[in-house]
């Protein structure tokens, strides 16, 4: 399980409260959360919910999805997003093996040209396909879904 990065997205949340010129307790009461608990993130020492976050960064005027990053929650959703999606395309009855392994790659195609780097730090461009039940290879490595395909 990825750890956030509560340090970060504190220091983060104090400059951006500077910038705003608010003091510690304008923000906390224009986000609804305490001022201890507020003065508690900006520290490092708790971890927010997504809607804390949301809540904060309103009464900031930034966005939300920034403070999503900062905390580490964003791609922890798109983690759970590719899992899901790959588990789908996996499950439909209606696809072939070789349907899905082209699927999977093309899908892997569009994340990798989008920039999406795993949690490992290599390029999340190689994973799924390997796994496909009903595919073939050639030469013991995935075969080209142009060439199989005629």
């Amino acid at each position: 399980m990825a750890s956030l990065n509560v340090g970060n997205l504190g220091e983060y949340l104090r400059e951006q409260r500077r910038n705003a010129q608010l003091s510690l307790r304008q923000l906390a009461d224009a986000a609804g959360v305490s001022n201890p608990y507020l003065s508690q993130i900006e520290r490092g020492l708790r971890k927010p919910s997504a809607e804390v976050l949301q809540q904060v960064a309103k009464a900031l005027r930034i966005s939300a999805e920034t403070l999503y990053v900062r905390a580490g929650i964003l791609d922890a959703e798109r983690d759970r997003d590719d899992v899901e999606t790959r588990a789908v395309v996996l499950a439909d009855p209606t696809l072939t093996g070789q349907q899905k392994q082209v699927l999977l790659q093309i899908y892997e195609s569009f994340r990798k040209e989008n920039g999406f780097v795993g949690g490992d730090g290599a390029v999340d461009a190689q994973r799924g396909a390997d796994a496909v039940p009903g595919t073939r290879t050639v030469g013991g490595t995935d075969a080209d879904p142009q060439q199989t395909a005629s």
